[in-house]
């Protein structure tokens, strides 16, 4: 009797942990507070698509494709390094000339580390702190995340603050970034969850004006097995302002500096 306790308590405990891995993402924009646990290792591949712009702006049947591959450690149980190679690819119709532009460019390397304060398993609220530098030769970038999150049974929700600095142009202009993220999720049995996810993204160019705002709200949904996982989240623009005049000549969305729609699809590989 007390082999077969000791067995099934081992069973349990390996059930257990396998549905509390850290590296399982429910969003795809909103980052969940946990952090991986110290050795453990996972490639991520990142691919979201930004896409239509308005003829107004020059940029008609816009198509901007983001692509980022990353290798990510835990450092230790509450910090957690990842270092990804950026590149990008982005076509669009000049409506004047007719003339179609396509370019692909690397964008450089990043190095995010995410840091847990709060643990969302012991307090009330999960708490993590995220910074990653990113350097491409000419420009440079580093943003800044504040993670809160927490799971109620089957649903988990998590809430960013984020800020961002860009350099460009071999660092002649300087571009400020806010956004704030919020996604929810239901987990439906041990591999499938389906939630919702809300971006607002606003740019400040110089840090002299606020020149737009654009929010985007989606459905997202994710699957995972013991070494591999998925996230898709589809985000149309709901709403956009642009606060310098009416360049896109649309009153109620924001198709200078957004898009219509953005898609991102993650997928990260257990080593």
């Amino acid at each position: 009797m007390q082999i077969k306790t000791i067995t099934f308590w081992a069973i349990a405990a390996a059930l257990l942990q396998s549905s509390l891995r850290a590296d399982e993402r429910r969003f795809t924009y909103s980052y969940e507070p946990e952090t991986h646990t110290k050795g453990a290792m996972e490639f991520e591949q990142w691919v979201t698509l930004r896409s239509q712009r308005t003829k107004e702006v020059g940029q008609q049947n816009f198509n901007l494709w983001e692509i980022r591959e990353a290798l990510e450690y835990g450092v230790t149980d509450n910090y957690t390094v990842e270092f990804y190679l950026n590149g990008k690819s982005e076509s669009f119709r000049e409506p004047s000339t007719a003339e179609n532009f396509s370019k692909f460019s690397f964008e450089g390397v990043s190095i995010e580390n995410r840091y847990m304060l709060l643990n969302q398993g012991t307090h009330a609220v999960g708490l993590t702190l995220y910074l990653e530098p990113r350097f491409a030769g000419d420009e440079a970038e580093l943003e800044e995340k504040v993670i809160l999150g927490q799971r109620y049974g089957d649903w988990k929700w998590a809430f960013n603050l984020t800020h961002a600095t860009e350099w460009a142009d071999n660092f002649h202009s300087t571009e400020g970034e806010v956004e704030a993220s919020f996604g929810v999720a239901r987990d439906f049995g041990p591999h499938w969850s389906i939630g919702l996810e809300l971006r607002d993204h606003n740019e400040v160019p110089e840090y002299r004006h606020w020149e737009n705002s654009a929010i985007f709200l989606g459905p997202t949904v994710s699957y995972r097995q013991e070494k591999w996982w998925g996230a898709l989240t589809v985000m149309p623009q709901i709403y956009g302002a642009n606060f310098g005049g009416d360049p896109d000549g649309h009153r109620n969305l924001e198709l200078e500096g957004h898009e219509r729609v953005n898609v991102r699809l993650l997928l990260g590989f257990d080593f």
